[in-house]
C-alpha cells in the first residue's frame, strides 16, 4: 500500500483503544504502538509529516500495512503492547536487552535449594532473582547473602546422609546441613529469609529478625536469640559498608535521559534502603521527544524487569503517566509513585543522574561531559529540537572596503574543526558592504552545499546551527537567502556588547540573554572570538600579498602575474631582495631583463 492507501485504511479504523502493528514490504513487523482512540493515533502517521521526528518518518517510510487489535482500555492497549514488543522485537521500537548480557541470582529447585550467581536465566524450574548489569554484582549479593545466613557454598549432597563438615562450619560461615546440623524445615525457613532479603533489601529484613529476635527473648530461647542478634549484626555491618550514596527515600529508581546528535543516554540509579546500589545505562541510537524517549523506555525497561520498586524518580513528564503508573502498580502489586522533583535531595539525586548520562554519552562520543552538557543547555535556551553538535559560524572583513572576505569555522560536539573551515574572497562586492559581503558568503556556502550534498564535513554537510556575527538586521537578510535557497536551518545572531563581548544570541527580532549562564556565554564567545580571528587572519593574509603585489607592480617589466609568481617563490619582498640575479632568472616566467629591473629597483 502506498500512504494514500494507508491513510484510507487509517480512517476505517475503530474510535476504541488497542493496539497497531506497522509492517514492511515483508510483513515483517517493524513498531508496535498503542493508542486511546486507534482511528486519530494512526491516520496520525500517514497525513502530514511536519510534525514527525526523524525516527517515525524513517519508520512511516517503511510501512506497507498495518494490523491492529482492539482492547477493553487503555490499560489493556499498553499491557498488550509491552508483551507484543518482548515478542517480536520491532526495529524502531527502543529495545533493551532482555536475558543476554545480564545476570541473575539463582535459588534451585530441590530439597535442600542452594543459591548462586549465573549468567542465563534457564526454564529448569528454578526460582531467578534479576536481572543483575553486571555478574560482580550478582556474585557480590549472594557472597553477601552466604555471610549474613551462614549458607553452604560447597556441591556436597545434603540428601545423602550425614557427613564431616568442611572449615566453612567450624568458623561459623556455614549452618551445617551436611552434618545435620539444621532440619530441612528449619532451613527453608532460613532460605526464604535469604530470598526476602535479595528481593526486598536489609530494612525489612532488619525489623522481621529484630521481632523473631524478642519473642525469642520473651520465651526465654536465648540460643535462638543470640542467633538473630549475630545475623541483624551482620546485616547492619554489610549495609554501613555498601553505603555509597544515601537518601531518605528508602526504595526508588532515578532515572535521567540526556540526547546528543543522533542517539540517547539513559541513566538508572537503584536505591534500596535508602542507599544506592546499582547503576546502569543505556545508549540508543535515536534522538528526538524527550517525553516521548523517557516514556517508552520506561516502558520497555519495567517490562523485563522482575522488580518495580515504590517511588520511581525522573528528571522530566512522561505521556500517559497515570496509565504507567496502573501498570507499575498492578505488576508490583502495591502503589508506586512518580515523581519529578523541584527542590532538595531528589532534584540533587536527578542532576547527579542526569551527568552520569552526559558522562556516558561522551564516553560513547569521543566528547567531553562538559561539552555534551553546554550543548544541551544551549538547544534548550535556543527551543532546538536536538542537541546542536555541529555548528557553522559566519563573520567578515575589510579595511576601509578593500579586500573583503569571508569566513566560516565549524564546532563538532562543541569541539573545533578546522579541517572543515573555509574562506571567502568576495567576488560582487565594492567598498564596505558587510550586509552584501554576508550574502554573498551564505549564498555560495548554499550552492556549495547543493554540489556536495552528504560528501562529508566542510560543504558536504548540513549544520545543525548556524551563527551569524551580527545582530537582527544580519540575521533577517540572511534567512531569506536561506529560505530563498530552500535552505532549512537554525539560523541565530551573535550580538556584541560595548566592549565587544557576546551579550544576546539574536533570532526574529527578538534577543535571547545568555551573559548570565556562564556555560552558554563563554561557548558562543568561543566560537566568536575563533570565527573573527580566522576572518581577520585571513584579510591580513590577503591585504599583505596586495600590499606587496602593489610594491612590485613598480618594477619596469614586472606585471600582476609576474607578481604573484614572485610572491608564490619567495613569499616576502625582502626574500626577493636577497635572491642573487641567478636565482631570480631560473625562476619559470621571470626574464633576465625582468631580473636586472628587479635588482636594480632594490639596490
Amino acid at each position: 500500500m502506498d500512504k494514500k492507501e494507508l491513510r484510507k485504511k487509517a480512517m476505517n479504523l475503530p474510535e476504541k483503544p488497542g493496539v497497531y502493528l506497522m509492517k514492511d514490504e515483508d510483513s515483517e513487523i517493524i513498531y508496535v504502538g498503542k493508542a486511546k482512540i486507534l482511528k486519530r493515533r494512526v491516520s496520525q502517521y500517514f497525513g502530514s509529516d511536519k510534525k514527525h521526528d526523524v525516527k517515525v518518518k524513517k519508520m512511516v517510510s517503511k510501512v506497507c500495512n498495518f494490523d491492529y487489535i482492539i482492547t477493553d482500555s487503555e490499560f489493556e492497549a499498553l499491557v498488550l503492547e509491552c508483551n507484543l514488543i518482548k515478542k517480536y522485537s520491532p526495529k524502531y521500537n527502543i529495545l533493551l536487552k532482555d536475558d543476554k548480557g545480564y545476570h541473575y541470582i539463582k535459588i534451585t529447585n530441590e530439597e535442600w535449594p542452594r543459591i548462586e550467581a549465573v549468567n542465563v536465566k534457564k526454564d529448569d524450574g528454578a526460582y531467578y532473582i534479576g536481572p543483575y548489569t553486571s555478574s560482580w554484582s550478582a556474585k557480590k549479593v549472594v557472597d553477601e547473602v552466604t555471610k549474613i545466613f551462614k549458607l553452604p557454598t560447597c556441591n556436597r549432597n545434603f540428601s545423602a546422609g550425614r557427613s564431616r563438615p568442611c572449615l566453612n562450619f567450624y568458623i561459623g560461615r556455614c549452618v551445617a546441613p551436611c552434618n545435620g546440623k539444621i532440619s530441612n524445615s528449619d532451613y527453608m525457613k532460613l532460605f526464604a529469609e535469604a530470598k526476602e532479603f535479595i528481593k526486598r533489601g536489609s530494612s525489612e529484613t532488619l525489623r522481621k529478625l529484630r521481632e523473631e529476635m524478642n519473642l525469642a527473648a520473651n520465651e526465654l530461647k536465648f540460643e535462638k536469640a543470640a542467633q538473630l542478634r549475630d545475623r541483624i549484626k551482620s546485616i547492619e555491618s554489610i549495609k554501613e559498608k555498601q553505603k555509597v550514596v544515601s537518601n531518605r527515600v528508602k526504595e526508588q529508581d532515578v532515572i535521567a535521559v540526556v540526547q546528543g546528535e543522533n542517539r540517547s543516554s539513559i541513566q538508572i540509579f537503584r536505591f534500596k534502603d535508602g542507599d544506592l546500589y546499582e547503576t546502569e545505562n543505556f545508549i540508543i541510537n535515536e534522538s528526538g521527544d524527550l517525553q516521548s524517549i523517557r516514556t517508552e523506555f520506561i516502558e520497555r525497561y519495567y517490562s523485563i524487569r522482575d522488580f518495580v520498586p515504590k517511588q520511581i524518580t525522573v528528571d522530566g513528564t512522561l505521556e500517559d503517566e497515570n496509565l504507567i503508573k496502573e501498570w507499575l502498580s498492578k505488576k508490583r502489586e502495591s502503589s508506586v509513585a512518580i515523581v519529578i522533583p523541584k527542590i532538595g535531595e531528589q532534584l540533587e539525586l536527578v542532576e547527579m543522574c542526569r551527568n552520569n548520562a552526559y558522562e556516558a554519552l561522551a564516553r560513547y562520543s569521543g566528547a567531553s561531559r562538559k561539552e555534551e552538557i553546554v550543548l544541551n543547555e544551549l538547544s534548550q535556551i535556543l527551543g532546538l529540537s536536538k542537541d546542536a553538535n555541529y555548528i557553522e559560524a559566519y563573520d567578515v572583513s575589510n579595511l576601509q572596503g578593500t579586500e573583503n572576505v569571508g569566513a566560516m569555522v565549524v564546532y563538532k560536539d562543541g569541539k573545533p574543526l578546522k579541517n572543515a573551515y573555509k574562506k571567502f574572497k568576495m567576488q560582487t562586492i565594492d567598498g564596505q558592504d558587510d550586509y552584501n559581503s554576508m550574502k554573498e558568503m551564505l549564498t555560495r556556502r548554499i550552492n556549495e552545499y547543493k554540489k556536495n550534498k552528504n560528501s562529508g564535513e566542510g560543504f558536504g554537510k548540513l549544520p545543525d546551527l548556524v551563527l551569524i556575527d551580527g545582530g537582527k538586521t544580519h540575521v533577517k537578510l540572511v534567512k531569506e537567502i536561506a529560505q530563498k535557497l530552500n535552505w532549512r536551518v537554525q539560523i541565530y545572531g551573535m550580538v556584541k556588547d560595548s566592549k565587544h563581548k557576546t551579550r544576546a544570541i539574536t533570532t526574529d527580532g527578538k534577543e535571547i540573554m545568555i551573559n548570565k549562564n556562564k556555560k552558554i556565554f563563554n561557548f558562543i564567545t568561543q566560537i566568536q572570538d575563533e570565527v573573527h580571528r580566522f576572518a581577520i587572519n585571513y584579510h591580513k593574509k590577503r591585504r599583505t600579498k596586495s600590499m606587496l603585489e602593489s610594491e612590485l607592480l613598480k618594477i619596469d617589466g614586472i606585471g600582476k602575474k609576474r607578481a604573484k609568481i614572485l610572491l608564490m617563490k619567495f613569499g616576502t619582498l625582502e626574500r626577493i631582495k636577497l635572491a642573487t640575479l641567478q636565482e631570480l632568472e631560473l625562476i619559470p616566467g621571470i626574464t633576465k631583463a625582468s631580473s636586472r629591473a628587479i635588482k636594480e629597483y632594490f639596490s
